[in-house]
Order: structure tokens, then sequence, then C-alpha cells
């Protein structure tokens, strides 16, 4: 994943075709040690292909992925409910149990 930040920060620098040097010396600027297999690999995979095509067509593929949330709430219906009234009363519970158990006594008293 360093390796792919550090390319595309690259190609936003202005830079269409970083090298594997190009790679490496950003990562060398923050510290971090760069395996050269990996960045060969990562420019083979990347050469020729425009970056500004892969993240859109990288986007239109996650937009299908169901990341829970909203998604999952119509699917659940009146049992997100029922768990929302149950860990209200809990909460209360909690509360009432809490306020007895220091009996008047603080932490450092």
């Amino acid at each position: 994943m360093k390796y792919l930040a550090a390319y595309l920060l690259l190609t936003i620098g202005g830079n269409s075709a970083p090298s594997a040097s190009d790679i490496s010396s950003l990562l060398a600027t923050v510290g971090i040690e760069s395996e050269s297999d990996r960045i060969a690999s990562l420019i083979a995979q990347l050469k020729g292909k425009d970056v500004n095509e892969l993240i859109a067509e990288g986007t239109s593929k996650l937009a299908s992925v169901p990341s829970g949330g909203a998604a999952a709430a119509p699917a659940a219906g009146g049992a997100s409910a029922a768990a929302a009234e149950v860990k209200a009363e809990e909460k209360k519970e909690e509360a009432k149990e809490e306020s007895d158990d220091d009996m008047g006594f603080g932490l450092f008293d």
C-alpha cells in the first residue's frame, strides 16, 4: 500500500510515469525502507495505464460493495428497533447500579 501511495503522490505531483528510484527516494524522505521487487511489480502492473482511469474503475466497483449501515437497516426491520429498546433499558439499569456502587466514596478518598 505504501508503494502505491508513493506512486500516486508522484503522479499527482506531475510525474506521469514514476520510476522505481523516484518511489524509493520519496519513501526514504519519510524514513521508509523500500523493497525493490515490490516496487518493480507495482510499476509493471501500472505500466501504460492511466491512474485516473484506474481510480474511476475502482470507485465504480466499490460502489456495488455493501458496507453495512443504511443498507442493513431495511433488511433488519423491526428487529433493530427492538434491539435499540433493549439497549436503552440496559443503560438505565447500569446507570442505577453505578450510582449505588460507590456508596458515597470516591476512588481517592
